[in-house]
């Protein structure tokens, strides 16, 4: 279906009064993925998908993730007192059940992940979380004293000073290629349990590459909407930098972000096995500036390592170990380039240094990524929808943004990796980069306007966790 003016403008319009009215247009627009249902039960770990494809673009192996995606924050609405907790935690569960039954956990049904923020840990269940919150042992080691996997959010080098650190007790990130599956599921878990969970934002978006050589969302809908830099955007992208997103070797695989799997993290018990960590933030974009103030030459610098060569039009870069920059290459290249490269920086602290055997015995061989993203493209500026409009500093005019997901075995690993990308290395190197300036690459055209860290119980205890156990 083709899209004019006239329809974006008659759905921004209404997205002012219902927030999924302009995503709704885009569900009608887009092409969906056709894809198996490979039939299995949700896994243990609430943040992985069955059923993700694999394709290939220009020889690299690529993830097709789904397509539409929303996170749903929110504060716990209900009396602090054990019986009210309880009740609410027998309600929730009840309905994510029923969902379970109702939406297979793959792209073409419906992924459900609840994350918890340190608010409701410290509000509802202190003495609990003090004995349960795994510890992560390197940070640890580094800071000569107990780190949680869970530490409240901070603001990075290249973060302007306006970044808000947010304090929401529950984020809930939904996926699926089907908007009213994403809807039905909203209006279960926030609608349809009244006094349980107060929302405090809705952050909508999607992630779709015109892999099959038709033009992609994110360039569709960036010229609907005016971006300006849209019409320098490559008429296939798959995220608005132009740059294919989901190459399978930057991602982690099945289990690798598990607080157990990698031996990174102490468990008291077993009552988080199969948990991750989960960081969320929202990134504002400056199309203009990285098409106008960057070549093509300088994006693909700036996006995996100054100097690099690859195909004029190639969108999807290999990433395999071999190519991964080591600490000391990253040095010469700021030495020669004064830049750094966005993939080479953050490769150096996101990949693994040497093998690594799961419980389970799965080998994770050395170069291998261990962040498992879930980042996806947005209009909202920066939201969908606040409970907080002034403080979000709420905008009616669309914006070019990412709301940025990504699952990481703590919060201290998530921590390493960005600030990797500051030029801060995991061996302890600093590079003299400016905040923001050309030199750093991506971060000189985008910067975090929201973050907060989460924990992801497993699925058993995805329901007000702790909860159940006494003090």
């Amino acid at each position: 279906m083709k899209l004019n003016r006239r329809q974006f403008a008659a759905a921004m319009a209404a997205a002012a009064a219902d927030p999924s009215a302009l995503y709704r247009l885009i569900d009608r627009i887009a092409e969906k993925p056709a894809r198996k249902d490979p039939g299995r039960p949700p896994q243990p770990e609430q943040h992985l998908l069955h059923g993700l494809d694999v394709i290939r673009d220009g020889g690299v192996e690529v993830l097709v993730p789904p397509l539409h995606h929303r996170v749903i924050t929110a504060r716990v609405a209900v009396e602090e007192n054990r019986d009210a907790v309880q009740e609410a935690r027998r309600e929730l569960e009840r309905v994510l059940a029923k969902l379970d039954a109702d939406y297979p956990f793959t792209p073409s049904g419906l992924g459900v992940t609840l994350a918890w923020g340190l608010p409701y840990f410290r509000r509802f269940v202190p003495a609990q979380a003090r004995r349960a919150i795994p510890v992560d042992l390197r940070a640890s080691a580094a800071c000569k004293h107990p780190v949680r996997v869970l530490e409240d959010a901070e603001r990075f080098p290249s973060d302007p000073d306006e970044t808000i650190l947010e304090e929401n007790d529950l984020a809930v990130l939904l996926r699926s290629d089907h908007l009213d599956a994403i809807d039905d599921a909203q209006r279960r878990l926030f609608n349809q349990l009244p006094g349980l969970l107060a929302v405090t934002s809705i952050r909508s978006g999607w992630i779709g590459g015109g892999f099959s050589g038709k033009p992609s969302l994110p360039k569709r809908m960036a010229m609907k909407a005016r971006i300006p830099g849209a019409e320098l955007m490559p008429p296939t992208a798959e995220l608005f930098l132009g740059f294919t997103s989901t190459v399978r070797q930057t991602l982690g695989p099945p289990k690798i972000a598990n607080f157990e799997t990698l031996g990174w993290v102490e468990l008291p018990d077993d009552y988080f096995v199969g948990g991750t960590h989960m960081h969320l933030s929202h990134l504002s974009q400056n199309l203009n500036a990285w098409y106008l103030n960057f070549d093509r030459h300088d994006r693909v610098g700036a996006m995996f390592r100054p100097g690099r060569r690859v195909k004029p039009t190639a969108q999807t870069i290999r990433q395999a170990p071999s190519d991964i920059e080591t600490s000391a290459e990253i040095r010469a290249d700021y030495a020669r380039h004064r830049r750094v490269g966005h993939a080479g920086a953050i490769q150096s602290a996101s990949r693994l240094t040497h093998t690594i055997t799961g419980p389970d015995g799965t080998a994770y061989q050395r170069g291998t990524a261990v962040p498992q993203r879930a980042d996806f493209n947005t209009l909202d500026n920066p939201f969908a929808w606040s409970a907080h409009t002034r403080r979000d500093r709420m905008s009616r005019k669309p914006h070019a943004g990412t709301h940025f997901v990504v699952f990481n075995p703590s919060g201290d690993d998530f921590r390493r990796v960005r600030l990797a990308m500051d030029g801060v290395l995991p061996d302890g190197v600093r590079l003299d980069l400016a905040p923001r300036s050309i030199g750093q690459g991506i971060n000189a055209v985008f910067h975090a306007t929201h973050r907060q860290n989460f924990l992801v119980p497993p699925r058993t205890h995805r329901s007000f966790p702790l909860t159940e156990i006494t003090r």
